[in-house]
C-alpha cells in the first residue's frame, strides 16, 4: 500500500503522480478503452446541448442528494425544465433552491473550460453553489469566501482553518501545473478533490465545489463526467476519510476509477438493451 503523507508542501505531493500512474496502469487502460467506446456510441451521438442537459440532471440530483437533499432525478429534471414555478410535490423550497444554486453553478462550470483552475475559478464556484442557502445555514458568512471559525462535521474536526486556507493557493497551482505534465486526468482530479476536502476552506458547500470542480478538471480534458451516486455515498465517504486516518489518497484514485467505469458501463448496457428489436403485437 503506498502511504501519501498529507503535508503542508503539495508539490512534493504531486512529486509523486508518475508513481500513481504506474500503479493505476490496469485502470487506466480499462478506463480508456472503455472511454472510447462510450465516446463513440453514447456522447457524440447526442447533441452538445442535449449530452450537457442529461449530465447536469444526472449530476446535480446525485451531487446534493450526497449532501441530503432529497430530490430524485426526476425531480431534478422538472425542476431543470419548468423552473421554480414548479415545485416538485414534497419537495421543501430550501431543497429547490438549492439545487437551482447547483444548476447556476454547473451552467458556469461548463461555460468556463478556458479558465485558470485557481483561486477565482473556486470562489465563484462556491459563491454559486451556496448563493441563496447559505444565509439559512450559515448566518453572517459570505458565498464564495472562506470561512472565518474552525468547523466540523458528522465525526470529523477540522484543522486549524486559518493554516488549511494558506494551502489552498499551493494546492490550486500544483494541480495546474500537474494537468500541463501530462499526468492522468482522472488520477488529477481525485487526488485534487480528496485534498481539497481535506483542506475544507468554505463555510458550507465544500462537498459539491469540490465535485464539480472535479468535473472541471475531466471536462477541460475531454472527459466524461464524474457523477458519485446516492448509493455509493458511504463508499465515498470512507475513501476521502481514508486521507485522514491513513495518510493515503489510494483509496479515492481507486473509487474515482471504479465510479467512471462503472457509469460508461452501466450506460453502454441501457444503450444495447434499448437498441433491440421490439414486438410490439
Amino acid at each position: 500500500m503506498l502511504m501519501v503523507k498529507i503535508i503542508p508542501n503539495y508539490l512534493a505531493h504531486w512529486q509523486i503522480m508518475l508513481i500513481f500512474a504506474t500503479m493505476f496502469e490496469k485502470e487506466i487502460e480499462e478506463y480508456e478503452l472503455i472511454r472510447a467506446e462510450y465516446q463513440e456510441k453514447i456522447a457524440d451521438r447526442m447533441s452538445r446541448e442535449q449530452w450537457m442537459e442529461y449530465n447536469e440532471i444526472l449530476f446535480s440530483a446525485h451531487s446534493c442528494a450526497i449532501e441530503g437533499n432529497s430530490f430524485t432525478v426526476d425531480d431534478t429534471r422538472i425542476l431543470r425544465e419548468q423552473g421554480m414555478a414548479m415545485i416538485p410535490v414534497g419537495r421543501s423550497l430550501l431543497e429547490c433552491t438549492e439545487m437551482a444554486d447547483h444548476f447556476r453553478a454547473f451552467d458556469y462550470m461548463v461555460g468556463q473550460l478556458e479558465h485558470p483552475f485557481d483561486e477565482a475559478l473556486l470562489k465563484e464556484v462556491n459563491r454559486l453553489v451556496t448563493e441563496h442557502t447559505l444565509a439559512y445555514r450559515a448566518p453572517g458568512a459570505i458565498a464564495g469566501e472562506y470561512t472565518t471559525e474552525d468547523m466540523a462535521a458528522g465525526d470529523t474536526v477540522f484543522g486549524n482553518h486559518e493554516a488549511l486556507i494558506a494551502r489552498v493557493p499551493s494546492l490550486m497551482a500544483s494541480t495546474e501545473r500537474a494537468v500541463g505534465d501530462g499526468q492522468h486526468p482522472l488520477i488529477v482530479a481525485a487526488k485534487w478533490h480528496g485534498y481539497y476536502e481535506y483542506l475544507h476552506p468554505f463555510r458550507d458547500g465544500n462537498g459539491r465545489t469540490g465535485r464539480l470542480l472535479s468535473n472541471f478538471l475531466l471536462l477541460r480534458a475531454g472527459h466524461p463526467l464524474l457523477i458519485i451516486e446516492l448509493k455509493d455515498r458511504s463508499e465515498y465517504i470512507s475513501a476521502l476519510k481514508q486521507i485522514r486516518t491513513e495518510g493515503s489518497d489510494e483509496y479515492l484514485v481507486a473509487f474515482f476509477f471504479k465510479t467512471a467505469i462503472g457509469r460508461m458501463e452501466s450506460e453502454l448496457a441501457q444503450k444495447r438493451k434499448n437498441s433491440l428489436p421490439m414486438m410490439f403485437f
